[in-house]
C-alpha cells in the first residue's frame, strides 16, 4: 500500500460523491487531510467519519479570496503543503445558441479560472517545501466535446492544456502537475441522467459500465504519492475505455 502518511492535502468539492472517496482513499493512506467544498452538513459528515481530518468551507467562484483559502488551509495542515487536489467545479448546460453570456462565463470561471488560481497559490507554497503534488481533475468530454456542454468542455480542455503549461513551469523545482480525466462515474449527477440516454452513453463504452467513485480515487492517491515522481503533464484517463487517445 502507498503510503501516504504526514503527507498535508487540499481536497477541494469533497462534499461531492467522488470527493468523499477520495478523501477516504487518502484517510485509508494516512494523509493529512483538508476538505473544503459548500455543503456544510455533507463536510460535517467527513468530519465525524474521519476524526483525523480537518474541514473549511469554501466556494472557490469566490476568486479573489482564494489566496486567502489556500493561506488558511494550510496553516489548518501546519503549515506546509504537499499536494491540492482540485475537485471542485460545476455545469451548467445549455445548447451554444440558447447559452447566455452569463452561463458561459459562471463555468469557466469557476471550472478553470478558479482551479488556475488554486494552482497558483498552492505552487508559491510547494516552492517553499522545494516539492508538491498538484491534480487537478478534469472530464472526458474536455477531449471529446459534449452535446449542450460548449462552456463545461470548453473549461475541462483549459485544464488540461494548463496543466501541461505549469508542468513545464515547475517541473525543475520538483513540483508534479497532472490530470485525472474521468469518464462517466457513478454520482448524484449521472443518478439524474434519463435511463434511455444512459443506455446509449454506457453502449459507447467498452467495459460496459459506469464508473465507481472509487476508480477516480485510486487515481487521485497514486498521483499524490511518490509513486508518481516522474510522470508530469500527463492526464490519466479513467472511463472504461470510453475515450482511446
Amino acid at each position: 500500500m502507498i503510503d501516504l502518511n504526514g503527507k498535508n492535502i487540499i481536497v477541494t468539492g469533497a462534499s461531492g460523491g467522488i470527493g468523499n472517496s477520495i478523501i477516504e482513499k487518502l484517510n485509508q493512506a494516512g494523509a493529512n487531510i483538508l476538505a473544503s467544498g459548500t455543503r456544510v452538513e455533507k463536510l460535517d459528515e467527513l468530519k465525524a467519519k474521519y476524526r483525523n481530518i480537518k474541514i473549511l468551507k469554501f466556494d472557490i467562484s469566490q476568486s479573489d479570496k482564494i489566496e486567502e483559502f489556500v493561506e488558511n488551509a494550510t496553516k489548518e495542515l501546519g503549515g506546509t503543503l504537499d499536494c491540492i487536489v482540485n475537485n471542485a467545479g460545476i455545469t451548467q448546460d445549455n445548447l451554444a445558441i440558447r447559452m447566455s453570456l452569463e452561463e458561459w462565463q459562471k463555468v469557466i470561471n469557476i471550472n478553470l479560472t478558479s482551479t488556475f488560481l488554486m494552482c497558483k497559490f498552492a505552487i508559491k507554497k510547494m516552492l517553499k517545501n522545494k516539492s508538491g503534488k498538484i491534480v487537478n481533475i478534469t472530464s472526458v468530454v474536455g477531449h471529446t466535446g459534449n452535446l449542450g456542454q460548449a462552456n463545461y468542455t470548453a473549461s475541462k480542455a483549459g485544464i488540461v492544456a494548463m496543466t501541461k503549461s505549469l508542468a513545464i513551469e515547475y517541473a525543475k523545482k520538483n513540483i508534479n502537475i497532472n490530470c485525472i480525466s474521468p469518464g462517466f462515474i457513478k454520482t448524484a449527477m449521472t443518478d439524474k441522467i434519463d435511463e434511455k440516454f444512459k443506455e446509449v452513453i454506457i453502449s459507447k463504452i467498452p467495459s460496459a459500465r459506469l464508473g465507481e467513485p472509487e476508480d477516480i480515487a485510486n487515481a487521485v492517491y497514486f498521483l499524490s504519492s511518490d509513486q508518481s515522481n516522474y510522470i508530469n503533464g500527463e492526464t490519466i484517463h479513467v472511463n472504461g475505455g470510453m475515450y482511446m487517445a
